[in-house]
C-alpha cells in the first residue's frame, strides 16, 4: 500500500469543478483501486420526470475514481490527462439511490496507466456502467 492517501486527495479535489458539483465522497479503497460514491441529489438528476441521475455526473465520478486510482497505485501525486475514458452505461440508475463507483488501475507504464472499473447503485453484480481507460502522464515520475 502507498503512502497516499485517497481520503485526502479527494478531499482537495472536491473544492473544484465536477467533483464539487457533484459531491463524491470516499467509500473504500486498496492497493491498486478506489470506491468512492456519488450521493443521489435532485439537482443531479437528468429527467426530473423519471428521478433518474443524469449521466454527466457518474462520468465525473467514474473518471474520479480511475484516476485516482493511479495515483495509489503508482504511489505519486503527480499531473495525468484523460485520454479516453470509454463508458458503457448497461442501465439507469434507481432514483433516489446512490451511486458507487469502483476503478482500478490494472497496468502502469512510463507515460500510460491503464484503468477499468464499474459502477452500481447498491449491488455490484447489477452494474450501472462499465468503464475503461488510459491516461497519459503529463511529468516524469
Amino acid at each position: 500500500m502507498t503512502d497516499l492517501d485517497p481520503v485526502q486527495i479527494l478531499a482537495s479535489f472536491r473544492q473544484y469543478g465536477h467533483n464539487a458539483l457533484t459531491g463524491v465522497v470516499y467509500h473504500a479503497h486498496g492497493d491498486d483501486w478506489v470506491e468512492m460514491t456519488l450521493p443521489y441529489r435532485q439537482a443531479l438528476v437528468g429527467d426530473q420526470e423519471t428521478g433518474i441521475l443524469a449521466s454527466g455526473p457518474i462520468f465525473t465520478l467514474m473518471d474520479m475514481v480511475t484516476s485516482t486510482s493511479i495515483w495509489i497505485k503508482s504511489g505519486v501525486l503527480r499531473p495525468q490527462a484523460t485520454l479516453d475514458l470509454r463508458v458503457d452505461y448497461l442501465r439507469p440508475a434507481e432514483p433516489g439511490r446512490n451511486v458507487i463507483g469502483r476503478g482500478e488501475c490494472y497496468k502502469l507504464t512510463r507515460s500510460i496507466a491503464f484503468v477499468r472499473g464499474e459502477a452500481h447503485d447498491g449491488d455490484p453484480a447489477h452494474p450501472i456502467a462499465h468503464v475503461a481507460g488510459t491516461f497519459m502522464f503529463m511529468s516524469a515520475a
